[in-house]
């Protein structure tokens, strides 16, 4: 009985330290993800900010048939 106790208690401490090693690598592995997405946030933000200019600029100077096809046009690019 001793000798089963001994065996399950070593086998819980492995199964703890081998938790404890999936837990940071989940947390490093959240935190990329993190800075990822908020790099692409910018990364799209950018952009964004780039393209508005653009539309305003067509929506001046011609009809709104032409506008909205010059809008569909930048879109896809």
């Amino acid at each position: 009985m001793d000798r089963e106790n001994s065996e399950l208690y070593l086998r819980n401490c492995q199964i703890m330290w081998e938790n404890e090693r999936l837990r940071k690598k989940a947390q490093r592995l959240n935190q990329e993800n993190q800075a990822l997405l908020s790099e692409l946030k910018r990364k799209l933000a950018a952009i964004n900010a780039k393209r508005k200019p653009e539309f305003e600029v067509n929506m001046g100077s011609s009809s709104v048939s032409d506008q909205m096809e010059a809008n569909k046009r930048q879109v896809l690019e």
